[in-house]
């Protein structure tokens, strides 16, 4: 994994597909929007969105999406990710989430973003210390 930091150019990138992202989300239950754009180490770029599910444990959060399609791609080193929600506050991936990430690198960047395009930039982890390893 990359430990560069994001350009001022790439940091709106993310923003902008996260939040256009977050439009796109099937959250007919919870009616919690979220979107995520993830940045690959060749400059490529991929958006996930929650998807739930009547089956409650079928359900999909937009991080894990954006990353399935980047792997199905054949992806494996990742710069950094955005995840938008319309809440107030700075949306956190989930424990499942944070788990599934980490396979692919500690160093990953998480940019949180409010709506009004305000962001939190964390490392994962940071946000999993001493999370589960084979």
């Amino acid at each position: 994994m990359s430990k560069r930091e994001l350009t001022k150019a790439e940091i709106e990138k993310l923003i902008e597909l996260s939040i256009k992202a977050k439009d796109k989300a099937y959250c007919p239950y919870s009616k919690f929007h979220v979107g995520a754009a993830l940045l690959d180490e060749n400059g490529n770029w991929y958006t996930g969105v929650n998807v739930e599910n009547a089956s409650y444990g079928g359900a999909i959060c937009a991080e894990r999406t954006a990353f399935v399609k980047a792997i199905s791609e054949g992806q494996r080193k990742f710069v950094a990710i955005g995840v938008s929600s319309d809440a107030s506050e700075y949306t956190r991936p989930c424990g499942i989430c944070r788990q599934f990430m980490i396979e692919f690198g500690e160093h990953l960047q998480i940019f949180l973003i409010k709506p009004d395009r305000s962001y939190l930039k964390v490392i994962l982890k940071d946000l999993l210390p001493d999370h589960f390893k084979l």
